[in-house]
């Protein structure tokens, strides 16, 4: 693999990391607005969003390449047992991410249940988009 490659599966990488952080920030920003009852820092969230994002995109493509799903139908690879427990190794790192890097607007730290219900948000959303897709 020359380097050009390498960089433009980096550049692509973060690319489509970003798009994606940003769709969970919203969903994340507002569940934690709901349930924490105050203003929560929108910035903070987006990054949590962005760094779990894109360890999340690591992961599944990872798996997919050590299942050999690496080109459609990934129906075979959505019912895979290691690509669930993959799944729940990034729920916990969203969870400890947003719990971690997200203040509130008065300089406390999200309550640790909030965090997971985001989090159980936004793989509801992203798993009822993810079946619909495929």
């Amino acid at each position: 693999m020359n380097s050009l490659t390498l960089v433009s599966s980096l550049v692509w990488w973060v690319l489509y990391g970003s798009i994606g952080a940003l769709f969970c920030a919203l969903i994340v920003w507002s569940v934690l607005r709901w349930t924490e009852r105050c203003n929560v820092v929108f910035n903070r969230v987006y990054l949590a969003c962005l760094l779990w994002t894109l360890l999340g995109l690591l992961l599944v493509v990872g798996v997919a390449a050590y299942e050999g799903h690496l080109h459609p139908p990934f129906r075979t690879l959505l019912t895979s047992g290691l690509l669930r427990w993959a799944l729940v190794v990034d729920m916990l790192v969203g969870v400890a991410m947003v719990w971690r890097l997200t203040p509130r607007v008065d300089a406390r730290r999200v309550r640790a249940g909030s965090a997971c219900l985001a989090v159980a948000a936004v793989m509801a959303v992203g798993f009822g988009v993810a079946t619909t897709l495929v």
